[in-house]
C-alpha cells in the first residue's frame, strides 16, 4: 500500500504541474488580466487561511474566532523585515532575488504568529464552544489594537488613545507563481500533519475528549499543538498578504476578517481541506464576479450561503477529502480494493494490517 501511496503523491504532482503550466501561459500571453491575477492571489491567500483555520475549527472541533489577528501578526513581522532588510541593504542588490527574502519573511511572519498561538492557546483552550469563541476574539481584537498603537507599526502610541496610520511602503515582492507553490506546500503539510499520529489524535478529541484522555491522550497537548499550527499558517498567509497588498492597516484584520475565514470553511466542510479550497476559491471568486451587480451583490453571496446551509448543513464535501487519484480510477473504470482484499493481502504477505491500511 506505500507504493499505492507513491503513485498517489506522484499523479497529484503531476496535476499540480499542468495546473501551473496552464498558469504561467495564461499569464505570459496576457491572457488574465491583471485584475484577473491580482483576485488568483487573494484566492492562494485565502486557501491558506481557510485550511488553517480548518484544523482547529474542523478537526479539533473548537470556534476560534481570533484567526485574523495571527494572520495580522505574520502580515506586520513580514513587512518589517523585508523594509528593515532593505534599509540594511542585506540580501539586496543584482543578483540576489526577491524571493529569497519574501520567503525568509514569511516564515518569520509564520514563526511568530505560531508563538502567539502557543502564548494564546494556553490559557484560551481551556474553555470551550461559546466561550472559546468569545476569548479568542477577543484576544484577536487584543492584537489588533496593540498594533494599531505601536509607534514602529505606523502607530502614535498608547498616550495618544487613537488609532495610528498605515504601515507603508512595503515592497511589493510577492509573484503569483511563487505565492501558488507556497499555497500548495502549506495545504500538503497541512494534510500530512492532519494524516499523521498528531492529526489523529486531535480527531480523536473532537470525537470524544473524555474518551481520548481516557485513554492516556494529553488534550492539553494536543488542543495547544493544533491552534499553534493553524496560527503559523495563518502568520505565513499575512506575510504574502503583505508583500500583495504593499500597505497594512490593523483594521484589515478585525473580527469579520476572521468570520470570513471560518465561513469558508462551514461552507466547504468542517474536517475537509479540499472543501476548503474549494470555498476559498468560490467565495472569493463570487463576489468579484458579481461586482458588475453592486446593488445585489452581498444580498446573491448571502442567498448562496444560505441556500448551502439549507440543503447541505455540512459543507459542500463533509469530512470527504477529494482523491485525484480516486478519480482516474473511477474514470477508468477501476474499482478500489475492499475489505475483503486486504485481508487477503495481509494473510498472503505476513504483513500487519496496521501497515496494510496505511
Amino acid at each position: 500500500m506505500k507504493k499505492s501511496s507513491i503513485k498517489s503523491s506522484l499523479i497529484n504532482l503531476v496535476v499540480l504541474i499542468i495546473v501551473f503550466g496552464i498558469l504561467i501561459v495564461l499569464c505570459e500571453f496576457d491572457i488574465l488580466s491583471n485584475y484577473i491575477r491580482g483576485i488568483l492571489m487573494v484566492c492562494c491567500i485565502s486557501i491558506i487561511m481557510a485550511c488553517s483555520q480548518n484544523i482547529t475549527v474542523g478537526y479539533l472541533g473548537q470556534i476560534a474566532l481570533g484567526g485574523a489577528g495571527f494572520m495580522g501578526i505574520g502580515a506586520y513581522t513580514a513587512a518589517i523585515i523585508t523594509k528593515a532588510m532593505a534599509s540594511a541593504n542585506i540580501l539586496v542588490g543584482e543578483g540576489v532575488p526577491d524571493t529569497l527574502r519574501f520567503l525568509i519573511a514569511i516564515l518569520a511572519g509564520g514563526i511568530l504568529a505560531a508563538i502567539f498561538g502557543v502564548l494564546v492557546g494556553i490559557p484560551a483552550l481551556r474553555l470551550r464552544g461559546d466561550y472559546l469563541a468569545i476569548i479568542t476574539l477577543g484576544f484577536g481584537e487584543i492584537i489588533r489594537v496593540v498594533i494599531q498603537n505601536l509607534k514602529f507599526l505606523g502607530g502614535k502610541g498608547f498616550s495618544e488613545g487613537s488609532a495610528g496610520q498605515a504601515l507603508v511602503g512595503i515592497n511589493r515582492i510577492s509573484n503569483l507563481y511563487v505565492v501558488f507553490w507556497v499555497m500548495v506546500i502549506c495545504v500538503a503539510l497541512m494534510y500530512t500533519f492532519i494524516r499523521s499520529k498528531y492529526g489523529r489524535a486531535i480527531i480523536a478529541i473532537r470525537n470524544d475528549d473524555i474518551a481520548a484522555s481516557a485513554s492516556g491522550l494529553n488534550i492539553t497537548f494536543y488542543k495547544v499543538l493544533a491552534f499553534t499550527v493553524s496560527s503559523f499558517f495563518a502568520g505565513v498567509a499575512g506575510g504574502i498578504f503583505a508583500h500583495y497588498i504593499g500597505s497594512l492597516s490593523a483594521g484589515s484584520f478585525g473580527w469579520l476578517k476572521s468570520t470570513e475565514y471560518v465561513i469558508m470553511v462551514v461552507f466547504g466542510g468542517m474536517g475537509s481541506l479540499t472543501g476548503s479550497v474549494i470555498a476559498a476559491i468560490v467565495l472569493t471568486a463570487l463576489p468579484e464576479a458579481l461586482r458588475e451587480f453592486s446593488d445585489y451583490r452581498m444580498l446573491a453571496y448571502s442567498v448562496a450561503l444560505i441556500i448551502v446551509m439549507i440543503y447541505r448543513p455540512t459543507g459542500l464535501l463533509g469530512t470527504y477529502e477529494v482523491s485525484v487519484t480516486r478519480l482516474i480510477n473511477k474514470i477508468l473504470g477501476k474499482k478500489e480494493p475492499s475489505l475483503h482484499a486486504i485481508k487477503a493481502e495481509v494473510e498472503a504477505s505476513g504483513t500487519k494490517e496496521e501497515e496494510v491500511v496505511k
